[in-house]
């Protein structure tokens, strides 16, 4: 995802950035196949995915919905939409298609079956408006399907200090810069605020082993797009975080602790679009 909020995008869009969310987009993939799935995308749908970014989830929603589907990504990042579209190419998914522009304000001349998002509303200031904005863009009956992380769930267990410290700073550097690091706890609340019914939830959380090298890389990686925040902001200083070593440090104090890692909460909530609310 590589939206702006109402200020920027806190992490930006450089290349090393870009190689980051291919690795957060690997290690929540099969939690977003489960909440897609049990939300009911299937073959034959048309669906809209907000904020694709680099189009994993357009990808994945792509297999779900088959060619008889189709799929429309929209995201206002031109260097994300870029990969998304070779990528596509090259998977010979035609179906599967990008669209550049805001996400708070573009509109659909047609309706889709089903409207997606994944860490979208987590950088929105107002997400009920967002989706009811997006409403508009759903047939009467059709289907919002949100996929957040909380944040807030994560931990190291035994603690690890230097581990806590980093999910510390993450959430303090996301909080200061206007987004939502516990949206997923409350996901479905919103989506009913936002008017959909039948709302449904759950979350599905990693535990990581301290032999697992994916542990130290994800939240290591995350605190080094940060970084300029956490620094700017007095949360940690430069010398405190140490980027260049802090995915080794990190790795070392997990083994020497014999500590699991557990990821942010993957959070989703679905709902129906009535008919009263689309008008």
């Amino acid at each position: 995802m590589t939206i702006k909020t109402g200020r920027t995008y806190v992490l930006g869009n450089e290349p090393a950035e870009l190689s980051r969310l291919d690795r957060q987009a690997a290690a929540i993939e099969r939690p977003t196949r489960m909440v897609l799935q049990a939300a009911g995308l299937t073959r034959g749908l048309r669906v809209l995915d907000l904020g694709t970014g680099l189009g994993h989830v357009a990808r994945l929603v792509g297999e779900l919905v088959g060619p008889e589907g189709a799929v429309v990504g929209v995201d206002q990042s031109g260097d994300a939409l870029d990969v998304a579209r070779r990528r596509i190419q090259e998977s010979g998914a035609s179906h599967v298609s990008f669209i550049e522009a805001d996400v708070r304000s573009w509109r659909s001349e047609s309706p889709f079956d089903a409207v997606v998002e994944r860490l979208l509303l987590f950088h929105m200031a107002d997400p009920v408006q967002v989706i009811q904005h997006h409403c508009r863009n759903l047939r009467a009956g059709g289907l919002f399907v949100a996929v957040e992380f909380d944040i807030g769930a994560a931990r190291s267990e035994p603690r690890v200090q230097l581990a806590d410290d980093a999910l510390s700073w993450v959430m303090q550097a996301f909080t200061v810069a206007g987004a939502s690091p516990r949206i997923g706890a409350r996901i479905a609340m919103i989506l009913r605020a936002a008017g959909l019914q039948d709302v449904t939830t759950f979350g599905v959380q990693a535990y990581l082993p301290p032999d697992d090298p994916a542990a130290a890389v994800l939240l290591g990686g995350v605190v080094r797009s940060l970084a300029p925040v956490i620094t700017a902001r007095g949360i940690a200083t430069a010398e405190q975080i140490g980027v260049e070593t802090l995915e080794q440090r990190i790795a070392d104090e997990l083994k020497q602790a014999d500590a699991v890692l557990l990821l942010p909460t993957v959070a989703g909530a679905w709902g129906r679009l009535t008919d009263e609310l689309r008008r």
